[in-house]
């Protein structure tokens, strides 16, 4: 049995990772076998689980550490996942760290082109434990893109790598993140490898290329520079991509300049470098929040303006998030991190009018506010207006082809979760380009949909996020995940926090109860049956009328 197979490298291989919590997203999430095939808000799906007619393709990423490279191959499968593309990353580094251990250092002559033969041994091992993963995921696991995520620094090595993919009947695609900017490595040096907050406790930490010990205390400007210096110090020998007989995409710059070269097999190969175009790697944060309620009877048609409570929501969320900001700014400063200033803020909100209302208080002090009309909630039909009751008696077979998959089912004339997250698809982009921090306002349905690509969340549970209006839910990017937070808005009327509730099998929460963030687990607390928290009796008021799901925000 190869030595390499210890237990610490089954934990840390992509085919045996264990699943994330809702702190962390579902992006590297091995999927359950046993429930539904489903891949996060997939926008299509095949018999065959293929898409596009395209192959099977390894994505084989190029470039030295602080480029971006795992932030690169983790948004991309996160895009490739959402469009219902079965695709998984592959990190050498994770095999590296698990074949070595948390304390053992890389050889210094490991990347060197004339290493020992001890550590070309070394490299040869970790290398095959890696690539047989990846040749079972597309060859066993009926996967069709593989992200190889490594340095892949000569010409030669990665002209032997794709024949060995054509051997194997896959296409590669070479994806170079190449950085003259030496603005943009140190911002990335600092902020993703030095100044994070995490730094010490996630995949962000390379163990195997320096001694972190000696960065503590240190200027966070010296400490980038330093860095960067041993870097070239372990790589000595990169060449950058410039191959005419290989299929690859070159960005510089953080997306400044996208060059390809021979990218011409098939539609997927197109969508992937329309992505790239679309996408930077230079960090931002973003929040979501709900809308302010109004005073008069509210519904899809009727579109009405914000009330007083709604007016004063606004307010509290606005003051409660530019207080948040400027508290993370100081707790980094404090930590020895970058003074460097906020980034600025720009909100987003649908063209309905109380999101449009709800961002009026930080419009009025200067912030940016863009209206985005495919924001809008989610379209609920005919059914609007009925209570639950009349709903099962109108339209028995609709409400039970909604109880088995309420992600795709669709009441009469009206939209379905997957109908509103292809109508996303443009603010999805948007997003992605994105440089600012970014606020937005959006009815919950809207919010279900784009934190569940943001997230990576499975398909089926979109319907059931929540989003108490006291809440505001902060996505923070890192290279390896997303992770999310909740910021507590206080004061907020104990009427406005219930969420609309996600299909007519729940009934609507009574006042102040506050339901957890998503079915899984909140990132404040684990997830916990409705049942265990309020008893049975109390989820619908003696003598109130349930309400029908889908007329409430």
């Amino acid at each position: 049995m190869d030595t390499l197979l210890t237990a610490e490298i089954a934990a840390n291989s992509p085919r045996y990772r264990r699943r994330s919590s809702t702190f962390i997203d579902g992006v590297h999430d091995v999927p359950d076998e046993k429930a539904s095939p489903m891949a996060p808000a997939q926008l299509y799906s095949t018999m065959s689980g293929r898409l596009f007619h395209s192959g099977r393709i390894a994505i084989v990423l190029v470039g030295l550490p602080a480029r971006g490279k795992t932030h690169i191959s983790v948004s991309l499968s996160r895009y490739l996942q959402w469009l219902g593309v079965k695709t998984r990353v592959f990190h050498l580094g994770d095999y590296r760290r698990a074949t070595m251990g948390p304390d053992m250092e890389v050889p210094e002559d490991y990347f060197f082109i004339n290493a020992s033969a001890t550590s070309v041994m070394l490299r040869q091992k970790i290398l095959k434990k890696c690539r047989e993963d990846i040749y079972a995921w597309l060859n066993h696991e009926n996967g069709q893109v593989a992200i190889y995520d490594a340095v892949n620094p000569l010409a030669s090595g990665r002209r032997s790598l794709a024949k060995e993919f054509q051997k194997h009947d896959v296409q590669t695609l070479f994806l170079e993140s190449y950085v003259t900017d030496q603005n943009i490595l140190e911002e990335n040096a600092r902020s993703v490898k030095i100044s994070s907050p995490d730094v010490r406790r996630t995949y962000e930490i390379p163990r195997d290329t320096t001694n972190w010990s000696q960065f503590v205390g240190m200027d966070p400007d010296e400490a980038a520079k330093l860095y960067l210096k041993r870097i070239d110090m372990k790589i000595p020998h990169f060449e950058t991509m410039n191959e005419p007989d290989l299929n690859y995409v070159k960005m510089t710059n953080a997306g400044e300049r996208l060059d390809y070269n021979n990218v011409s097999f098939g539609y997927l190969s197109t969508r992937i470098v329309f992505y790239l175009m679309n996408l930077h790697i230079k960090s931002r944060v973003t929040f979501f929040a709900r809308a302010g309620t109004s005073s008069q009877e509210d519904s899809f048609k009727a579109d009405a303006p914000l009330g007083d409570e709604g007016r004063a929501y606004a307010k509290k969320m606005s003051d409660t998030l530019l207080a948040h900001r400027e508290a993370e700014r100081a707790a980094i400063i404090a930590a020895g991190g970058s003074p460097a200033p906020l980034k600025p803020l720009t909100v987003w909100t649908s063209t309905r009018k109380r999101t449009v209302e709800t961002a009026d208080y930080l419009k009025d002090i200067g912030y940016r506010v863009r209206q985005r009309s495919q924001m809008s909630q989610l379209n609920p039909g005919v059914c609007e207006k009925l209570s639950e009751t009349a709903m099962r008696r109108l339209y028995p077979d609709e409400v039970e082809r909604h109880e088995l998959d309420p992600y795709h089912h669709r009441y009469p004339r009206a939209e379905s979760y997957h109908d509103l997250a292809v109508r996303l698809e443009p603010i999805i982009l948007e997003l992605e380009r994105e440089h600012n921090d970014l606020l937005i306002i959006a009815h919950e349905s809207v919010l279900r949909v784009l934190y569940g690509y943001l997230m990576a969340c499975d398909a089926m549970n979109i319907p059931k996020l929540k989003f108490p209006r006291n809440e505001i839910i902060e996505i923070i990017p890192a290279s390896y995940q997303n992770e999310a937070k909740r910021i507590k808005i206080p004061d907020v009327h104990i009427d406005m926090i219930p969420g609309s509730p996600e299909d007519i099998r729940i009934p609507v929460p009574p006042s102040g109860f506050i339901s957890p963030l998503s079915g899984l687990g909140t990132p404040a607390e684990p997830a916990t049956p409705m049942s265990k928290v309020v008893p049975p009796s109390l989820l619908t008021p003696p003598g109130e009328k349930p309400q029908n799901p889908l007329s409430r925000d």
